[in-house]
């Protein structure tokens, strides 16, 4: 986040990073939580929950619920490494997982925008239970910025 943003300028990109958790409706579905924002940063926890449960002999958590996790957490990421809001889209999110989730435990997600050029930001981030240095998936991610909000038929005349 830029260091010449006044407490003003923070708390409406902590708004906006809190409106773009209730917008999309796949975050709301999974239950996600938006635990912290600012710095170009965001923590977001993902609840267990049986529905979200990838093989039910197991208990694991499924890799898709995860996947939504680090993609949401990123993106309230770049939104707070933002200077002005505007809207965003994932280029590219490459997770690797490096263990399962283990049952009925949630999971956190810590991403960080650590470089915002003109149209794309670069993000990296966890997902873990208790510790970050014990991760369950690792990401890197790029997203583009100012992307369009209307579709191509709706300008077509």
């Amino acid at each position: 986040m830029p260091d010449d943003l006044d407490a003003e300028d923070l708390a409406r990109l902590r708004e906006l990073g809190q409106r773009f958790m209730r917008a999309v409706p796949h975050n709301n579905a999974l239950g996600l939580e938006l635990r912290a924002v600012g710095d170009g940063r965001a923590e977001i926890f993902l609840p267990y929950d049986v529905r979200l449960v990838g093989n039910p002999e197991t208990g694991v958590l499924h890799g898709g619920a995860i996947s939504a996790l680090i993609d949401a957490c990123c993106g309230a990421a770049v939104f707070q490494a933002l200077r002005k809001p505007m809207a965003i889209a994932t280029l590219d999110l490459r997770i690797d997982y490096l263990k399962p989730a283990s049952p009925a435990l949630g999971v956190t997600a810590r991403a960080h925008c650590y470089k915002v050029t003109r149209h794309v930001a670069f993000v990296r981030g966890v997902a873990f239970h208790d510790r970050e240095d014990d991760p369950i998936a690792t990401s890197a991610g790029t997203f583009m910025l100012g992307t369009r909000t209307t579709s191509r038929t709706e300008g077509a005349a």
